[in-house]
């Protein structure tokens, strides 16, 4: 059996995401109160479900981190999806409360101040949170962390509520359509919903020991291919993923006649060609003897 743990810390990453958080919490929360709109109000209020969510992802990261012990054989990796399901449960709250504030406003509509100032300072608070998120989705693929992923794609669907609802704000300022605002939160509502329709998903997926994607499949079955000789041939090939750990087993089959020693061999060969297919990955080899026909 074969293990590649992470060897070195994430957290700094998800401090970065707290920082982002509180500033953009500040920047927002002073163009909502200048303006009064409630489509900035909205994007507010996303930011923080963005410290909230970024808050969980250390708490767990932290205890996805810790090695391997007697009560915990297989490591911690799987506190990750604790971490992406309590965003995505935030992520819906967030946009119940969007909906309701932008219904109660379609009702009542006001007008709106201070509009080009609020735009600015809205426009930097989407800038932090563009730079953040790319980093944190980056060092997440690489990292193969749930965490990181979850709360960059949180983040980046933030940007992209900055940036419609800028959009429609100036478009309000511009024509005088008070409905304009509370229409736009709105659609941010919808937005934020889906993201965290796909968080919840993906994270029940990983609690529930889904397997990997079809195209790690594929490439696991190729690299088999590649490794195993004439002589030797692999079946009931079971895979799933937990936290960053994508966890393989399969059963190596090798003639009667080779010794242990030859077939452990191969297994450890056939191990460490799979580990340079699918990172992070603890593989699990049966050793069986072939039958003869």
């Amino acid at each position: 059996m074969s293990d590649q743990p992470r060897n070195h810390s994430l957290t700094r990453f998800v401090w970065l995401s707290i920082t982002a958080a509180v500033v953009t919490i500040v920047l927002k929360m002073a163009a909502w109160r200048l303006t009064g709109s409630v489509g900035l109000l909205s994007d507010a209020l996303e930011s923080f479900v963005n410290l909230a969510g970024a808050m969980m992802a250390l708490a767990m990261l932290t205890l996805a981190e810790r090695p391997a012990d007697e009560s915990h054989a297989f490591g911690h990796g799987k506190a990750e999806y604790f971490s992406s399901g309590f965003e995505g449960l935030l992520i819906l709250v967030a946009a119940l409360g969007i909906g309701f504030s932008a219904v109660e406003r379609l009702f009542n509509p006001q007008a709106l101040h201070e509009v080009g100032p609020a735009l600015a300072v809205s426009a930097v608070a989407g800038a932090v949170n563009y730079l953040t998120a790319r980093t944190l989705l980056k060092v997440g693929e690489r990292e193969h962390s749930i965490t990181l992923e979850a709360d960059a794609r949180h983040l980046m669907t933030d940007v992209w509520t900055s940036v419609g609802v800028i959009g429609g704000v100036a478009l309000v300022w511009l024509t005088g359509l008070w409905w304009i605002d509370p229409l736009i939160a709105l659609v941010v509502a919808f937005n934020i919903l889906f993201t965290g329709w796909q968080l919840l998903k993906r994270t029940a997926d990983g609690m529930m020991d889904a397997a990997l994607s079809a195209d790690q499949i594929a490439s696991i079955n190729a690299a088999l291919r590649e490794v195993c000789g004439q002589e030797v041939s692999c079946k009931n090939l079971k895979t799933r993923l937990g936290g960053n750990v994508a966890f393989i087993t399969l059963d190596v089959l090798v003639p009667a006649s080779w010794s242990v020693q030859v077939g452990h061999d191969w297994c450890e060969r056939i191990e460490a060609h799979l580990q340079t297919v699918v990172p992070n990955c603890r593989v699990t080899t049966h050793l069986e003897p072939r039958k003869t026909v």
